[in-house]
C-alpha cells in the first residue's frame, strides 16, 4: 500500500507534498487496520500471506462507485461496511472462511480528513465482527467521485470450495434470508413517498432502508454450504438473474416456486399494494443472500447446519435436466420472467 509512484496524484490535502501526504494518510488511518504480520504495517509494496496448512485461497473483488453502488452522502462507516461485506458474501457462497482483504481507495478532490477517519472506523468495526484484517492496497485521488475496490481473501480446505457449476438434476434449491428488501430500500431512497404510497409501516420502512445500506453477508452459513451444497453463489444481481447464472454454469434448469420465496413483512406489504413494484423489487438485486443447490440426501443436514448457525434457509425449488433455463411457477402456472426486471451492470 505504500506509495511508490512519484508522479501519481495521491489523495493528499491541497498543497501537501504528494508522497509525504500519502504516507501520512496510510500511517494515520490505514496502518492501524493492518495487524497481521504479513502486512508489514503497510510499509512495503506488497504483503506476504501464508494460508493454513492444507488450505487453499479463495479470492474475490468488487469495485464500488459513489452514486452507483451507494449514495455519496451515506455515512462513511456504512460505505466502508458495504464495500467489505459484499465481498464477504461472495466468500460465504464458496464455503470459504474470510481472513483478510486488500483495499483500493480512490478519494475525490474534496475528501476530508474526518470523513476518512469515520470510514476507517467502519472498516475497523467490521474487521472485528467478521475476523478479517487489512493486508495492503493502494490510495489515489480520483478527481470526481469516490471509488472503493476491495479484494477479499478466504480459505477452504483443499478441494472443498463450492462453485456455481456443480448443480445436478434432482438437487433442491435453497436461499437464505429474505429476498427483495434491498431493492425496495433503494427505491425508498430515491422516492421519498415510496413507503407512504405502498402503506409500509415505519418498522418496514426502516427495515428495507437498512437492508440496502448495510448488507448482511451470511458468513455463518459457510460450514453448511461447504458440507452440503453442490453449487452456490450469492444473490447480488437479483434472485432470478443469479439463478440463471447458476443454471447456465451447471448446464441444468432451475424450477422455482414463487410462493416459496421467503419475504419480509415489508415485501409482503409491497406485494399486496403493487404487484408490478413487487416484481421489480424481488429481482432487483443487492440481497447478498446465498442461493444453493443441495443434493436430496444432504438436504436435512443442510437445513440443520444452517439453523444451528443461526442462518435459516428456505427451499424454493428444484434442479431439473436442461440447458441453463429458469422456470418460475406461480399459483396458476408458469410466470413469464420478463415481468421481473433485474439489475444490469451495463
Amino acid at each position: 500500500m505504500a506509495g511508490d509512484r512519484p508522479n501519481e496524484a495521491g489523495p493528499e490535502q491541497p498543497g501537501a507534498d504528494r508522497r509525504s501526504g500519502e504516507f501520512e494518510l496510510i500511517k494515520r488511518h490505514l496502518a492501524p487496520l493492518a495487524s497481521d504480520p504479513g502486512s508489514l504495517g503497510l510499509t512495503d509494496d506488497a504483503a506476504v500471506y501464508t494460508p493454513q496448512e492444507c488450505h487453499e485461497l479463495v479470492l474475490t473483488k468488487d469495485l464500488l462507485a459513489a452514486n452507483v453502488h451507494f449514495f455519496a452522502d451515506d455515512p462513511p462507516e456504512a460505505i466502508a461496511a458495504k464495500a467489505l461485506r459484499v465481498n464477504l458474501s461472495d466468500l460465504a457462497a464458496k464455503g470459504a472462511v474470510p481472513t483478510a482483504y486488500l483495499l483500493g481507495l480512490g478519494l475525490p478532490d474534496d475528501w476530508q480528513e474526518d470523513w476518512l477517519e469515520r470510514f476507517c472506523c467502519g472498516l475497523s468495526g467490521d474487521q472485528s465482527a467478521f475476523n478479517v484484517v487489512l493486508l495492503g492496497g493502494d490510495t489515489i485521488r480520483t478527481g470526481d467521485g469516490l471509488q472503493i475496490s476491495v479484494t477479499a481473501i478466504g480459505e477452504t480446505p483443499v478441494g472443498s470450495a463450492v462453485r456455481r457449476n456443480g448443480a445436478e438434476a434432482g438437487d433442491r434449491v435453497y436461499v437464505s434470508g429474505t429476498i427483495g428488501d434491498a431493492a425496495a430500500g433503494l427505491k425508498a431512497r430515491l422516492d421519498p413517498g415510496f413507503a407512504h404510497r405502498l402503506g409500509l409501516a415505519d418498522s418496514d420502512h426502516r427495515h428495507i432502508l437498512d437492508r440496502y445500506l448495510l448488507p448482511q453477508p451470511r458468513v455463518k452459513l459457510t460450514g453448511a454450504v461447504r458440507a452440503s451444497a453442490s453449487a452456490a453463489m450469492d444473490i447480488s444481481d437479483g434472485l432470478l438473474a443469479d439463478a440463471a447464472h447458476l443454471a447456465r454454469a451447471s448446464g441444468v434448469d432451475l424450477v422455482l416456486d414463487m410462493a416459496a420465496v421467503p419475504l419480509s413483512a415489508a415485501l409482503a406489504a409491497i406485494a399486496r399494494a403493487d404487484e408490478q413494484m413487487f416484481h421489480a423489487c424481488l429481482n432487483g438485486g443487492d440481497d447478498y443472500e446465498i442461493l444453493t443447490a443441495v443434493p436430496e440426501d444432504r438436504a436435512s443436514a443442510f437445513g440443520a447446519g444452517a439453523a444451528a448457525a443461526g442462518c435459516p434457509v428456505t427451499r424454493i425449488g428444484k434442479v431439473g435436466s436442461g440447458s441453463g433455463e429458469v422456470h418460475l411457477q406461480g399459483p396458476d402456472g408458469p410466470l413469464p420472467l420478463d415481468r421481473f426486471p433485474g439489475f444490469r451492470h451495463f
